[in-house]
């Protein structure tokens, strides 16, 4: 290889092999399928995934995708276990075993270890005649014409296909157990999306920066409230209840009419009838309210009482978008 259009030819190549290899895991689907989505659906124990070389590593990502969309599981390296890791195991566990050959050295000592134990044991490999196969309660096929690497060596093709495969599981598990948006963010509170799904109007409240004025308030006391409490605008408060808003813009505004500034007040220049929201409501709600409305703050509300403000910038700011 030795110029740039052999590169990216062989980069479209290597791609349209994959994307060929999890086409072909279609037809490879069979009723073993939906008996083993149900035995783990119905398991009071864990699924326990194992595997040696790039099959552990894709094990490992597979239980991190289940775990995280409400499948209890957890990985057990084919090495360590027949090292003593195997006791990890427990009596109403279910075994996911991934070997594309289905003949390693580890995994033919792990098998009958596991089968010994009265454990379910599932296969996902490329060879259902293999001795994984052979042994297993059931298969999740995972077979391809070849590898990706011009010498068919490197797992690359095949993992791929595991991986696909193990997503597949994963989202059938996660649609049979009616898996919300709330369970995820229970189990995936960081993160930008663990944020759009936890993070509350109230948790960006500052207690220092809650700006408001009277409507009868002079405009250097508005100008004033506004720049000290730092999120572009002030409430207008009366009797305890929000009668307005006055922005950045407002004022802005109000600049380029009035010539008389002795006269203006909080009412005179105040936008009635301001967007409130309450504290629980989520981040990126809020977010969208404000897209929608083109405006860049939004006033907040605990039991009806004004508690704050939350600027555009407090939500893009946490990685919500």
């Amino acid at each position: 290889m030795n110029n740039s259009n052999s590169i990216t030819q062989t980069a479209k190549t290597v791609i349209e092999q994959q994307a060929a290899a999890i086409q072909g895991l279609v037809p490879q689907i069979q009723e073993d399928l939906e008996q083993i989505i149900l035995w783990i659906h119905q398991s009071q124990g864990r699924l326990v995934l194992t595997g040696i070389g790039k099959s552990a590593l894709i094990g490992m990502k597979i239980t991190a995708t289940l775990n995280s969309t409400g499948t209890k599981s957890m990985f057990m390296h084919a090495a360590d276990a027949i090292h003593g890791d195997l006791g990890m195991i427990e009596d109403a566990d279910i075994v996911l075993c991934l070997s594309k050959s289905g003949t390693s050295p580890e995994i033919k000592t792990l098998v009958p270890l596991i089968k010994a134990r009265g454990n379910k044991l599932i296969a996902m490999t490329a060879n259902p005649n293999s001795f994984l196969g052979q042994h297993a309660d059931g298969i999740l096929l995972t077979d391809v014409a070849r590898e990706a690497d011009p010498h068919n060596l490197a797992p690359t093709t095949s993992t791929t296909a595991q991986l696909v495969m193990g997503d597949a599981l994963a989202i059938c598990l996660m649609e049979l157990s009616n898996f919300q948006p709330q369970d995820f963010a229970r189990f995936h509170p960081g993160g930008a999306l663990g944020k759009a799904l936890n993070v509350q109007l109230n948790h960006l409240l500052q207690q220092h920066k809650v700006p408001q004025v009277a409507p009868n308030a002079p405009l250097h006391e508005v100008i004033t409230e506004i720049s000290s409490k730092l999120v572009g605008a002030t409430a207008v408060i009366e009797n305890n209840q929000v009668v307005g808003i006055i922005t950045d813009g407002d004022l802005r505004r109000m600049m380029a009419q009035e010539t008389e500034f002795s006269t203006v007040t909080a009412a005179s220049i105040m936008s009635k009838n301001p967007i409130q929201l309450a504290d629980d409501t989520l981040a990126k709600e809020a977010l969208q309210t404000m897209q929608t409305k083109e405006i860049s703050q939004v006033i907040v509300t605990h039991a009806g009482k004004y508690v704050g403000m939350v600027h555009i910038h407090d939500i893009l700011n946490e990685g919500i978008i």
